[in-house]
Formats: structure tokens, sequence, C-alpha cells
């Protein structure tokens, strides 16, 4: 199975260059990377790719882009049919296919009479080194070039510029596909919303569920489609859950709702400043993913706490962030937002959940509440 796929993360690892034999390719974050799996100068599809993005030379500044090319062919190196181009163009030695297989790719020894291709063979990873592309080794290199530079530029270059003070959120692009999006939307608007209540504590400690107007202006949709539930916890494993580990260092094994929110401003919709978790609840990160980021006015996210400046993940991208922090969900002042806003946390916090079970006022609540918890079920990964 192909790694790094759309949102995925690429394998890190390291692997010998002209210039070291241990290049660590987790340091080239930063820019956007083409990674390009060659198998063998001496293919034909290899000399037309590589005339091709010679041609585009200025394009490599390791600013925007970077080009690695990864060879299995001893005779490549020994000939210098692979060079070094710097900035921009790089040459890494894979003679046995650990890359290649590490990559998910059927890669078999080259034989000296005739090489073989890897089938696709080029990807492209954006600035966290995730998965934006795989290409296909039967495309042209000139169709490969123009679908490289629509996804660029769809992108638009990588800013720079003085970081401001902020709220320590992630904010994390493309853990859903814009029609998987859609999808999600479509199957709200065939189900409906019901009002959405809050958790609340109260003087002795017990905690009850209430519905205020005045503090939240909200319809959810509960996900009870299986399979749609699984599509979702695929995504969420694959594509958000090891950013969290990376940033946060917090192994997650729970997500707790499978819910879509909507937020319509002909009722208001809105959000008050609140807090996920009081400090003895089970919540460790509450994750808000758009659905639809393009189509309403004000409905972000602020952190008071850290300034008054508001924060919206793109279509697809979510913001992680403590469920200790205060937060709030800003009136929607046109249009309908929908975002689907899952709580993440571990197995402490699970034992956790368990002993706070008795101080909710309604039993029935607290299970409504917590029904659509599942366990992530992730594997472990080789940084443990």
């Amino acid at each position: 199975m192909l790694k790094a796929q759309f949102g995925e993360v690429a394998p890190h690892f390291i692997a010998p260059s002209n210039n070291r034999q241990d290049y660590h390719f987790s340091s080239v974050a930063g820019r956007h990377v083409l990674l390009w799996f060659a198998s063998s100068a001496s293919l034909p599809h290899s000399q037309a790719l590589l005339a091709h993005l010679m041609a585009q030379r200025t394009c490599f500044d390791d600013q925007q882009l970077s080009l690695f090319i990864v060879s299995a062919d001893p005779r490549d190196k020994a000939l210098e049919r692979f060079k070094d181009h710097i900035p921009g163009i790089r040459v890494l030695w894979d003679f046995e296919w650990k890359l290649a297989r590490l990559y998910g790719l059927e890669a078999e020894s080259v034989a000296d009479d005739s090489p073989q291709a890897l089938k696709p063979n080029l990807l492209l990873l954006d600035p966290n080194l995730r998965g934006l592309h795989w290409f296909d080794a039967s495309v042209p290199p000139e169709r490969q070039w123009q679908e490289i530079q629509g996804i660029l530029n769809a992108l638009g270059p990588i800013q720079g510029g003085t970081a401001h003070f902020q709220a320590p959120v992630l904010m994390i692009p493309r853990i859903f596909e814009p029609a998987f999006c859609r999808k999600l939307i479509e199957y709200y608007k065939a189900r409906g919303g019901g009002d959405s209540g809050y958790m609340r504590t109260r003087l002795d400690g017990t905690i009850e569920g209430v519905i205020d107007y005045s503090f939240k202006r909200r319809r959810d949709c509960l996900i009870e489609d299986e399979s749609l539930a699984r599509e979702i916890r695929q995504r969420i494993e694959r594509r958000l859950i090891p950013e969290v580990r990376k940033v946060f260092r917090f192994r997650v094994t729970r997500m707790e709702r499978y819910l879509i929110a909507c937020y319509d401003s002909a009722e208001g919709g809105y959000f008050r400043p609140h807090r996920d978790n009081d400090g003895s609840g089970h919540r460790q990160f509450a994750v808000t993913l758009n659905l639809n980021a393009e189509d309403y006015e004000g409905g972000d996210l602020k952190f008071p706490e850290y300034g008054q400046q508001t924060y919206r993940a793109p279509t697809g991208g979510a913001c992680v962030f403590s469920c200790f922090l205060l937060h709030e969900a800003t009136p929607v002042r046109s249009g309908v937002r929908y975002a689907f806003v899952p709580f993440l946390y571990d197995e402490e916090s699970a034992k956790l959940r368990e002993r706070n079970s008795e101080r909710y006022v309604d039993p029935k609540h607290h299970y409504k509440a917590f029904k659509e918890d599942r366990p992530t079920d992730l594997p472990p990964r080789e940084d443990d």
C-alpha cells in the first residue's frame, strides 16, 4: 500500500547522498518537496522526465520547492548520470530498494540489462512532509509538470515574515478531501440536526446537561452510519493523530463523538466562551474540522486568553487545541457553517471518564454524550 497519500505523513528516513552517508530526510521540511523514485537513469521515461525537470531548474530553489531523485542503480552513481544541482536538486541512493519499499512501492533489483520502472514514481509533499499527490509514471513528463504546477498554484506561495503572539493552536490542512466534506454536509442535510446543549458543573460537583440559547445556538447531527464513521476514523488516524503526537507528544487512543455541528446565521449560530474540560474532566484535545470554510462569514474560533484574533482552518482542515483553553465560536453573520467536532483523549483519561460517570445528574444524558466514543486502535509507532 502506498504511503504518504493525501494528507498522510511521509515516512522519515536516513539515506546516503552524494555528500554524506546519513542524509536525514526529515530535515527538509519547510518547502514543498518532489520525491522522484527514478529507479535508473537508463530508463527512457527517466531520461525524458529528467530533461523536463532540468528545463524547470529555476523552480527548484529550496525555498518553495526541492527535488530529491532516488536512484536504485549503482551505475547512475558510477557514471554520474544523476547529479546534485544546489540549491534545489539532490540525489539519494537506494541500491537495496529500502526507501521504495518504505513508501509502499513494489521494487525489484535493477538488472544489468533491464532495469524496472516504478509505478507510480513521483510524489509531491507539502512543507510538513505530508502527501499531496502521487503521479503515474506512464503520464508524459509535460503533463506531470502541469499537474504539479496546478497543485502548487492552488496552494499559493509559502509565506514568511514575523510571527505574532497567538494561542497554542495546531492548524492542519487536508484532513478531509473536499468531496468527503460535501458528503458529510449532505448526510447532515438528509437527517437534520437537533438542539445542541452543553455540560455544566454545578456547585455540588454534579454535572448536568443544559440547553441555553443565550450561551449556545447550534444544531448537531450524530453520525450513526458505521461505514461513514469508519471512513472518518481512517482519515483522523492517518492524517490528524500523527500531527498531535508530533506537536503535543500525546498518544491519542480514543475519539469521542462522531458529530456534525451546524451554525446557521438564521439563528445567530454561536457558542460563548467556555472550556471543554474544567480541570477534572477526561477530554484532552478538541478538534474543529471545517467542512465549508468558504461559505459563511463570522463563525470563527477565538481564544480570549491569547488575544482577540480569530482562527479558521480551510475546508477539510482542522484546528486542534487543549480542552483546558477558554474558547468561543463567534456568531455566524451570514451563510451556514458545518464542522466535524470530536474530542481526543487516551486510556488514562478513559479511566477518569468512568470515575466521573457518577457525577452526571441524568445517566441517559451521560450515555447520549458518550455513546459515540470508539477507541482509535492505533498501531505503535517507531518513535515510541
